[in-house]
């Protein structure tokens, strides 16, 4: 009989939950298209918290590796099965335990999708304003256990900012609370934030309570069109500069453009660069930063649009969302990145990412968070070509390289996975990688969560 089907059987016997045969779509995330495929001995499917902690339990006690997963949407092959084990998946862990609009909070459990409890929160009047991509799948234990930003972080925070508590499964298989309902907590080492981003190398993460914010009354984007990276980047600054209060700020380079502008929802300029920035708040302070925006913008813009509509506005954001499945439609795969650097040295950045794809041959386009530096310069591929996939980690440690001697870093919001396990002690250095792997040591002295990730 096959070890993966003892540890199948021998699993199932001992616990509560459902224990099958991993299928494809559990060992892969979005970096399949660059050839990342995982193998695991069997996938647990648990209902409840307490039947985490009995196969995290199990498999401390007979030394097989978990590897918690969310809905997959990652792009650092975090949650992708390298060295084989049992695959933990949260997704039934979907139940709203409690939701107290009056007192701005919620309690879910970690399978909740985002849009779902972006919707929720909505209903009540009330905002969670985390928005990563892929929101009808990505789960909020997976967006906590990368600290997942979005567009909006650039003013409310990336998804760590937003949670008062959790609960999680820690070696050798135990329930634990961190935090809890309450918005203020100096008791103790903060292990709850060691927890967020932490992507499965600590702990099971199987709930968690988050605070909400009222909604703004508005919300009204304008889009400025600018000539090239410098001059996008020159409107960048002169929002930061001025003190707007934005909720977004966003950048799309002129290829990126070239790939969508059939999508957008209104005029393109040829060989326009983008920048998106959005005006929240009350009535009267949203019209008055928008109004401050087209000022702003006007000064060298190229054309502007500024959609009013509630009908305008979704298309936009729709399109923005879009982005990505456009620019990775253009070719069979795609090596994306999201370093962050100084806000200053952001128009570097850009250029040096585009002439990183130019020195290799692909085709490369480049958009972000622009108000965080972040970018998520994105590398056109054949993943039938294994020329091409080989040039994949080549032009990834590129830009690895180019974040750290820009001083920024190697991962803005996607994590760091197995794609980029490697370079972390390089960013930490020798004593912070020391303290690092302290940490790990503590929380998991077998290496049995999530090994080869983030350590």
């Amino acid at each position: 009989m096959s070890a993966v089907t003892s540890i199948e059987r021998e699993l199932g016997a001992a616990v509560g939950a459902e224990i099958v045969a991993p299928t494809a779509a559990y060992l892969t995330d979005q970096t399949e298209a660059r050839g990342l495929r995982g193998h695991a001995d069997a996938l647990a499917l648990p209902r409840t918290a307490e039947e985490v902690a009995e196969v995290v339990t199990w498999c401390y006690a007979h030394d097989v590796a978990i590897v918690p997963r969310g809905g997959g949407t990652g792009y650092a092959a975090g949650a992708v099965p390298l060295e084989g084990g049992v695959v933990l998946s949260l997704e039934r862990l979907d139940r709203v335990r409690s939701f107290d609009p009056l007192l701005w909070r919620i309690q879910v459990e970690a399978g909740v999708r985002t849009s779902e409890l972006r919707r929720i929160a909505r209903e009540g009047g009330l905002l969670f304003a985390p928005d990563p991509g892929a929101a009808e799948q990505s789960q909020i234990g997976g967006n906590i256990a990368t600290n997942a930003g979005g567009p909006h972080a650039f003013k409310y925070g990336v998804t760590g900012t937003w949670v008062m508590g959790l609960e999680a499964v820690v070696a050798p298989g135990e329930l634990v609370q961190l935090g809890g309902p309450v918005r203020k907590d100096v008791a103790g080492y903060d292990l709850k934030h060691l927890l967020i981003g932490s992507e499965g190398t600590l702990g099971v993460i199987t709930a968690a309570w988050l605070q909400l914010a009222p909604a703004p009354e508005a919300a009204w984007p304008v889009v400025g069109f600018f000539d090239g990276v410098r001059g996008g980047c020159a409107a960048i600054e002169r929002v930061i500069g001025t003190g707007l209060p934005v909720s977004a700020l966003e950048y799309l380079d002129s290829e990126t453009m070239r790939y969508t502008a059939a999508s957008f929802p209104g005029d393109v300029p040829v060989g326009a660069f983008a920048v998106i920035a959005e005006a929240d708040g009350s009535t009267d302070e949203a019209a008055r930063i928008r109004s401050d925006l087209l000022e702003l913008f006007g000064e060298d813009a190229l054309g502007l649009y500024a959609p009013e509509t509630a009908t305008e506005i979704s298309a936009l954001w729709r399109w923005r969302d879009g982005v990505a499945l456009v620019v990775d439609a253009q070719s069979g795969g795609k090596t994306s990145e999201d370093i962050a650097v100084p806000l200053d040295r952001l128009g570097e950045a850009i250029e040096a990412s585009l002439e990183i794809g130019r020195t290799h041959g692909l085709a490369a386009a480049s958009w972000g968070h622009a108000g965080d530096g972040n970018l998520h310069t994105t590398f056109l591929l054949d993943s039938a070509s294994d020329e091409d996939l080989a040039l994949a980690a080549t032009v990834s440690a590129e830009i690895f390289e180019l974040a750290l001697r820009l001083g920024g870093t190697i991962s803005g919001e996607h994590g760091v996975g197995f794609v980029k396990n490697k370079w972390l002690g390089r960013q930490l250095g020798p004593r912070g990688y020391e303290l690092h792997r302290a940490v790990k040591r503590a929380f998991d002295p077998k290496n049995l969560l999530n090994p080869g990730k983030k350590d």
